[in-house]
């Protein structure tokens, strides 16, 4: 099963979150994606997979989430997904896909219940 993990090292839930899934015996596909964002289209397949939609995803602290205006509601999704390709800093981390399913992992214990559910 392919396990990759959106990762920031900088941060510490996303390192606790690493951790947990190699003392779980993965060995992630690690994507610094500050460094290598993911695209538009892996970015709605893991929103898919998550059953999350874009807005809960975007990380407000330490962004330009309030001086780019992403709080208003008129703003469309594809607004928000231009917004994220310029600056990736705005997806919220540790990001982690198992095989079909992923989850935002904050806090660090959501893993846990993708590890079970990726071993059921």
């Amino acid at each position: 099963m392919e396990v990759k993990i959106y990762h920031n090292p900088a941060c510490g839930t996303s390192r606790n979150v690493l951790a947990a899934l190699k003392a779980a015996g993965y060995e992630p596909q690690v994507i610094e994606y500050l460094k290598t964002p993911p695209s538009r289209a892996a970015l709605k397949d893991l929103l898919r997979r998550m059953g999350k939609n874009v807005r809960e995803i975007l990380r407000r602290r330490g962004t330009p989430y309030e001086e780019l205006g992403l709080d208003n509601p008129a703003l469309s999704d594809d607004e928000i997904f231009a917004a994220i390709e310029k600056h990736p800093i705005l997806i919220e981390r540790p990001i982690v896909s198992m095989g079909e399913n992923a989850a935002l992992c904050r806090p660090a214990e959501t893993v846990n219940e993708l590890i079970a559910q990726s071993k059921a």
